[in-house]
């Protein structure tokens, strides 16, 4: 294990909790082009807590052109990170952090609001222009209000 220096950690420690932070701030922004620099060139990206199936490994510009499929067709979202636990080992970390994230939306003319919670676990790698995400594993604890807002979506 490489031994960095107590500014260089701190440097690092912030920086990647910023990333995984950003990733919920630009999306609820609809930034798509900053969200997707958030990324590596591929992720593999674990949903299946929440929708089942397997994970799936995914280039950036389609993961990021599918939650704005999703999302952008929301009245809004608002998707909150707390309490980021950061790893560094060299030019590898990760970061578990508790989230909340709430969809607003219209089905059949009529408001609805979907809103869960848990936890992620996200790998990140150094690169040259700083820490990429290179894994988002989302781990639902709760949810509550109506996932048909997503298939619901109107505007």
């Amino acid at each position: 294990m490489m031994v960095m220096d107590t500014d260089t950690h701190a440097i690092d420690h912030l920086a990647i909790a910023e990333a995984c932070t950003a990733m919920g701030w630009y999306a609820d922004r609809h930034q798509w082009d900053q969200l997707e620099a958030l990324f590596a060139e591929e992720v593999l990206v674990d949903y299946t807590s929440l929708n089942g199936g397997d994970p799936v490994r995914s280039a950036r510009a389609d993961l990021v052109a599918g939650w704005r499929g999703t999302l952008g067709g929301l009245a809004a979202t608002q998707h909150m990170m707390a309490n980021p636990l950061v790893t560094i080992t060299e030019d590898a970390a990760t970061c578990l952090a508790n989230f909340q994230a709430t969809h607003l939306g219209s089905v059949g003319g009529t408001e609805v609001i979907w809103t869960l919670g848990g936890h992620y676990r996200f790998a990140l790698a150094r690169r040259s222009d700083g820490w990429r995400i290179t894994e988002i594993m989302m781990s639902l604890v709760w949810e509550t209000g109506s996932r048909d807002v997503l298939a619901g979506q109107e505007g």
